[in-house]
């Protein structure tokens, strides 16, 4: 393996922050073990939600042999992780686009191989985000003065990537019996870092988010960039070793590609904007499609939308998607909190079939009431929010991956620094709102895409323009880089 973590980018790690690294992968391995000598299988299984739609074939490792060969011409590896909803959703779209273009998507989960270290490695971590996501909406004290900043500035730090780099080496082997002249996109960088470890040829790593930092860095990929701030500011890898300035990143190592959105959404943007403004004008319920997040968090909010929109649901003025995700727990909550919930819902939960044609259904048809939807399948649960974006009028969420989306927005409070700067991006293009930092800036939101007759038809207006200028043509882009880079 090579050693990714004493020189970043031309820019020396201090001896002191290596040793951290090289002491973080040693604690690792003394407790999950190091399979660096195995030599794991790899086979090919349809993906049970996602091959129908878009052809996607799951890579599963450790688990025996398989009859299906890889197609190394046109095959293309989506790296991914769950942490959250964002990384899943990444790889979505760039598995979207990857079909769109005729390629034959492979989705890597090193986060679903459980005889694994990689696997165990990225769970315990895993599970410590979620904790502390949640644990960050409970205490205003820890939200700032180890989440926020953690976030903001931790994740910021290149001695921060020499140690993602070293653990990184403990996630190589899920990569043994993978072809290698393969293209990877990573949607988190820990795949991307595993791949080329792994001596993967081809590998793209797509940053997510609108706030650089060295976290996110692969060297040795071509990364691409979302915004054409986070361009700049990873060039120069701004702030990453605090104050000091730094030799900066090659041009050939970072792409801007604007946003990674998938196949369906960008081909419809100019219909799904009429459909939203015929309804508005005909007078029909304005549909809000609630998401909850991968963590979990942020319950006291979505019941205060839920307590906002109730009477207007009543009314016929307004209708209500909730997506809670695989969590149902978040669902049963809600109902404790808000008792009369359940007389304005209908349920949608852990039918997927049901679920799609009910998603299909209200493209054309009227909706009503508050309709939940839970999926204890991940797949089903993220790509939910995905088929209903296309029906909803404003999508009501963080400032996240769903950040890029091309669908009227109103931002919630972050969970973390690195997301404000999401919504600011947004709501400079047009199709998102200011992010509201408390409930009344929140429900003074909601009244204005309700009652205002000026922002909701802008929003429209500029998705369609934004369109025009191949602001969501992200993951189009990024799978030509990959494939180009066996052509070169």
């Amino acid at each position: 393996m090579k050693e990714r973590s004493k020189l970043i980018f031309g820019n020396p790690i201090s001896q002191k922050d290596y040793q951290k690294a090289v002491r973080s992968k040693a604690k690792y391995a003394r407790k999950y073990g190091d399979d660096s000598g195995e030599a794991y299988p790899a086979k090919l299984v349809e993906n049970p939600c996602l091959f129908a739609p878009l052809g996607v074939r799951d890579i599963r490792v450790a688990e025996g042999e398989g009859t299906q060969p890889f197609d190394t011409e046109k095959g293309i590896i989506v790296g991914n992780i769950r942490m959250g909803f964002g990384h899943y959703r990444i790889a979505i779209a760039m598995a979207s686009a990857a079909h769109a273009l005729g390629y034959t998507p492979y989705w890597m989960d090193l986060n679903s191989f459980p005889q694994t270290t990689c696997t165990r490695v990225i769970g315990a971590q895993n599970d410590l985000y979620s904790l502390g996501s949640r644990v960050s909406q409970k205490s205003k004290l820890f939200n700032r003065l180890v989440w926020e900043p953690l976030n903001y500035e931790g994740f910021r730090q290149l001695s921060y990537n020499a140690s993602d780099q070293k653990n990184a080496e403990l996630m190589a082997p899920v990569f043994h019996s993978v072809p290698k002249e393969i293209p990877v996109i990573g949607t988190h960088v820990w795949p991307a870092q595993a791949a080329l470890h792994a001596g993967m040829q081809y590998v793209v790593n797509a940053i997510p988010d609108n706030w650089p930092m060295a976290l996110h860095l692969a060297e040795g990929s071509v990364h691409t960039i979302q915004t054409r701030q986070a361009y700049m500011g990873y060039r120069i890898l701004n702030g990453m070793q605090k104050k000091d300035v730094l030799k900066p990143m090659p041009a050939d190592a970072l792409v801007y590609t604007g946003h990674y959105i998938d196949h369906e959404l960008v081909t419809n943007v100019e219909a799904d904007c009429a459909a939203r403004l015929a309804r508005r004008e005909k007078g029909e319920p304005m549909r809000f499609l609630l998401t909850i997040g991968g963590a979990g968090a942020q319950r006291e909010l979505f019941a205060a939308v839920i307590r906002e929109l109730m009477p207007k649901i009543r009314e016929k003025k307004a209708a209500l998607y909730v997506n809670v995700g695989d969590y149902r727990n978040v669902w049963d909550e809600l109902l404790r909190r808000i008792p009369t919930l359940g007389e304005l819902s209908t349920t949608h939960f852990n039918d997927w079939q049901e679920t799609c044609a009910f998603a299909e259904n209200a493209l054309t048809g009227g909706v009503e009431g508050i309709h939940a939807f839970w999926h204890e399948n991940i797949f089903e649960a993220v790509y939910c929010t995905n088929l209903l974006m296309r029906s909803c009028d404003v999508l009501v969420t963080k400032p996240s991956e769903l950040t890029f989306y091309p669908v009227p927005k109103l931002f919630l409070k972050r969970i973390g620094g690195h997301e404000r700067w999401g919504a600011i991006h947004s709501s400079e293009y047009g199709d998102g709102s200011l992010e509201c930092e408390d409930i009344p800036h929140t429900l003074q939101m909601l009244k204005m895409f309700l009652e205002d007759e000026a922002i909701f038809p802008q929003m429209c207006a500029c998705i369609c323009e934004n369109k025009k200028q191949g602001l969501y043509n992200g993951a189009y882009e990024t799978v030509k880089i990959a494939m180009g880079l066996k052509n070169k």
